[in-house]
């Protein structure tokens, strides 16, 4: 790399004007003095993102801007997820990767040195240094002060925390006593782990370094309890609320709120470049517009976002794609991500002793699965273009089988109604199944009522339920009363979509799929249990969900792919068999409207959160605008 970096210095000097050339946004500053040339901005080894060609895509010019719209302000934080700079990163075929970090050394999944960039600045052009890595963990994860509820779970092997160590000004070391293979995704994950902070700037409003008549007159400008509010307000980098925080993301937000149109613009001490050495992003500016989330297909078929992929759904495409040519982009359809788009979940864990027995029967969720005609679902509501199947990993998985998809998936009430009368679920006069308790099999289905698809695939279920004996009602509530009736017990089943991450591999943790959440809709209960190492919520007493636990904690002290890969694969016989959460469509569409003028967004892709990070695994700094 330091080859690279002389040999960069040489071709700006006899290359001409296409390594020379400075980003439009920066050119002015830099020629006034206000800022220092590209080369001295980089870090001495720059990460180099090589734009493949023969995919179509190619090395582009620098400037311009991206439009995107989103509903609110907490959307901001999509920009650290599109942003995508990660102390290690996944690619595209989510393998990890060095990316802010020069290096790293895993030894065993015990102990991790880490390694900077020389010369790697924050985007206020304060160095980056072991220093961030200090602070963040003596002064915020750590200091009693700031009581943060004790450390992430990806911070925990087997109940401890790691011992952290400073070797030198750009080395820093995570030691466990036990296996933490959580450790690295965690870094790169969408919502990344943050183990550094931008130190010279957050130390003016922590105690022990701020002077202290300041810090009261900050805490009482700000109308904040005291300073570790204060502190926790100003530092909260995954938020993009404080524009005054220094940042390693590629775009930083240059806008107070509140606002309608929040305008980011590029780091220009952002460590990647291309090939040919010209710094990342290419696109100077991210100017995100807030408008009602009803209303954005309309916006952005009116040609109002050069890049918009949220707030879009199927049901949307046809009209998108009639604005094309009006409006000079194109529609293109990309592959949810998630387990499952809409999935049913009962609740193992419900209040209800008479629908917790029921629930606990595997035989009464099977036949809730076979009970359900996919194929009309899916084209009804998605033009034959999903998958029929169970709430599993997606085909292109690694771990895909077609088994796991098919398992309990098939259409067919015969055998549906022979479970239930095999459970002694007798009908009445009306035709209508009755509990043992005699009360009818009226089963509430409860949602937050964001998503019109929900309600469209629970109205073709409810027909469907109907023919083996079972009415389904529904009811919608606020997403936070949705959440806390569900871990409360007091909900008996519930709709959403599958697990986050449809398309792991044996490295990643199949926690998702194992009672870990006191959120989890199948079992909030257990979930907490775990969580909480059992100082809450009820032990998990199901011998088949306590069979996945027992292989999550054989997964977290594994050491090689190969057992990885045997776990995960008995976790999914496991869920395929059990049928704890009710699939109905997989590998859904979505689609992603890009202008006619920005390039190297790529045709296909997978939209999800984890671990895509939507446009992030898929280098968003290096799209360019014509």
């Amino acid at each position: 790399m330091r080859i690279f970096a002389v040999l960069l210095a040489v071709l700006a000097m006899f290359a001409g004007p296409a390594l020379a050339d400075e980003a439009p946004l920066l050119a002015e500053m830099v020629k006034a003095g206000k800022l220092p040339p590209e080369a001295e901005r980089l870090p001495k080894e720059p990460r180099v993102m090589t734009i493949d060609e023969s995919t179509g895509r190619t090395v582009g010019k620098r400037g311009g801007a991206i439009r995107t719209l989103m509903a609110e302000q907490g959307d901001l934080r999509l920009m650290t997820v599109y942003g995508y700079a990660r102390l290690v990163a996944f690619n595209s075929s989510l393998e990890l990767q060095p990316d802010i970090l020069a290096s790293y050394e895993n030894d065993q999944n015990k102990v991790f040195t880490l390694h900077l960039r020389p010369g790697h600045k924050w985007s206020d052009g304060t160095p980056f240094t072991a220093e961030d890595f200090r602070f963040q963990w003596d002064d915020i994860m750590t200091d009693k002060d700031m009581d943060r509820g004790g450390l992430d779970s990806a911070l925990m092997a087997n109940g401890k925390g790691p011992k952290f160590e400073v070797i030198d000004d750009l080395t820093v070391r995570y030691t466990w006593e036990d296996p933490n293979p959580l450790f690295l995704p965690a870094l790169a994950g969408a919502r990344p782990l943050d183990i550094y902070s931008a130190s010279a700037y957050l130390k003016q409003f922590h105690a022990k370094y701020a002077d202290a008549a300041k810090l009261a007159a900050e805490v009482e400008k700000e109308k904040v309890k005291d300073w570790t509010r204060l502190q926790i307000r100003k530092g909260r980098s995954y938020r993009f609320e404080n524009p005054d925080l220094p940042t390693l993301q590629p775009w930083q937000n240059k806008t107070y709120s509140p606002a309608t149109r929040y305008v980011f613009e590029r780091n220009p001490y952002y460590h990647r470049v291309d090939q040919t050495g010209a710094q990342l992003p290419y696109v100077d500016q991210v100017i995100v517009s807030i408008a009602e989330s009803s209303i954005i297909p309309a916006k952005t078929g009116s040609g109002e976002a050069d890049l918009q992929e949220r707030y879009l759904g199927f049901a949307d495409y046809t009209f998108l794609k009639e604005g094309e040519k009006r409006n000079n982009y194109t529609v293109r359809l990309w592959t949810v991500g998630k387990g499952s788009a809409v999935a049913l979940f009962p609740n193992l864990n419900t209040n209800d002793v008479g629908w917790r027995t029921l629930f606990r029967d595997a035989r009464f969720r099977r036949a809730l699965s076979l009970g359900i005609n996919r194929g009309e679902i899916n084209q009804a509501l998605f033009a034959g273009l999903a998958k029929e199947g169970a709430s599993t990993v997606l085909p292109g998985s690694s771990l895909f089988r077609d088994e796991l998809g098919s398992a309990y998936a098939e259409f067919d009430p015969d055998k549906a109604n022979a479970l239930l009368d095999e459970i002694g679920l007798k009908r009445n006069e009306s035709g209508t199944r009755v509990m043992p308790d005699g009360r009818t099999l009226d089963l509430i289905v409860e949602s937050t009522g964001e998503n019109s698809m929900e309600a469209d695939v629970l109205e073709l279920v409810t027909a469907d339920w109907a023919n083996l004996g079972i009415k389904l009602l529904t009811r919608t509530s606020q997403r936070d009363i949705f959440r806390s009736r569900v871990a409360a017990g007091e909900t008996n089943m519930s709709v959403w979509a599958g697990v986050d991450n449809g398309a792991p591999t044996a490295e990643f943790s199949p926690q998702e799929f194992i009672p870990s959440d006191p959120y989890q809709l199948q079992w909030p209960m257990w979930g907490t249990y775990i969580s909480t190492q059992g100082t809450a919520g009820q032990k998990v007493d199901d011998p088949a969900a306590q069979k996945l636990v027992d292989l999550y904690n054989q997964w977290l002290v594994s050491q090689d792919s190969e057992s990885r890969h045997k776990i995960w694969n008995e976790i999914l016989d496991i869920h395929a068999d059990q049928v704890f959460s009710i699939g109905i469509v997989t590998a859904t569409l979505v689609p992603v409207v890009v202008s006619n003028k920005l390039h190297n967004v790529p045709a296909e892709g997978i939209s999800s959160f984890e671990p895509y990070g939507y446009f992030g695994v898929y280098e968003m700094d290096a799209f360019w605008m014509d």
